[in-house]
């Protein structure tokens, strides 16, 4: 039990907020020692995994591809499109954006979007120029504020989405550890279409979280917008 404090070592990382790489590599190097490996046996489990896990280069070629697309004006594109559409404001388009997420994971297509694909590059553009257009300039506040729901809509509709898909692995690793352990019988497909309900309901709590960000943005930018009015008569 004692090769489980490199668990605690993820805990205490991550908690008192360090660079979560070197949180990882200190967990894992403080395991292959209570595990009773050597330095080079500790090299060689990282070498093993790191081989292993094909899509953990991927960011290799998925970086400079965003960087090349939004150095030739991707996210003024994004905000041209949005300056065409009158009646999308933030939150109806993050709503959008959370139903086709979630429908195309659904489907099995889980790689169309994601934080690097999609949502730096391409939603945040979108989403800050419609509060843009509606609110005036925005704060750094907002600005995170809007990157955040961004980020969770991509995160919820994937998450919600997949499971309805029957060949995903969390549905093949239910159905297998059901099948094995209690030697019960039950069809991937059963599985999934459960899941039907959970994410309807995830899509409507989140959508509706979405589309009161409309709201609470325009309180916000009001009351900066008043400050700085008065902090401006002060100075006068």
């Amino acid at each position: 039990m004692i090769v489980l404090l490199g668990v605690l070592v993820v805990v205490v990382g991550f908690a008192t907020r360090r660079n979560p790489l070197l949180v990882v590599g200190v967990a894992g190097v403080v395991t292959g020692a209570l595990g009773r490996l050597s330095p080079v046996g500790i090299l060689d489990a990282f070498g093993t995994g790191f081989a292993g896990s094909r899509s953990v280069t991927v960011f290799v070629i998925t970086l400079p591809v965003i960087g090349l697309l939004e150095r030739h004006g991707l996210q003024d594109q994004a905000r041209t499109l949005i300056a065409r559409l009158g009646g999308l404001t933030t939150g109806r388009f993050l709503a959008l954006y959370l139903g086709i997420r979630q429908l195309t994971a659904a489907f099995g297509i889980t790689s169309v979007g994601g934080p690097a694909q999609s949502v730096r590059p391409m939603v945040v553009p979108i989403a800050e120029r419609a509060a843009e257009r509606r609110h005036g300039p925005l704060t750094d506040r907002a600005r995170e504020r809007i990157r955040s729901f961004a980020a969770s809509a991509d995160t919820v509709g994937l998450f919600f989405g997949e499971d309805c898909f029957l060949a995903v692995g969390s549905v093949l690793l239910i159905t297998g550890l059901v099948n094995t352990t209690y030697h019960v019988h039950l069809e991937p497909a059963a599985v999934a279409l459960w899941a039907v309900p959970t994410a309807a309901c995830a899509f409507l709590v989140h959508g509706f979280r979405l589309l009161r960000l409309d709201r609470a943005l325009e309180r916000e930018l009001t009351l900066n917008q008043l400050a700085t009015a008065r902090t401006r008569e002060d100075v006068r």
